[in-house]
């Protein structure tokens, strides 16, 4: 049985941070974009932009797969 780990992902539109949490729960990136984006308007701009810049550089780069 393989551990995951939550790992920023190469399919970034800003910094991976979406994508390598739809990667980690096996989700569509799409709905993980909107989810985030949700979150952004109901919580205002700077709460959500501090918690995408806390997860930008506490989660790990992920390997990159050819």
């Amino acid at each position: 049985m393989s551990k995951k780990t939550l790992k920023r992902s190469d399919n970034a539109m800003i910094a991976g941070v979406c994508a390598g949490i739809a990667e980690y729960f096996d989700m569509d990136i799409t709905l993980v974009r909107v989810i985030a984006a949700i979150c952004l308007f109901a919580t205002g701009l700077l709460p959500f932009a501090i918690v995408y810049l806390v997860l930008m550089i506490l989660m790990p780069k992920g390997d990159k797969t050819v």
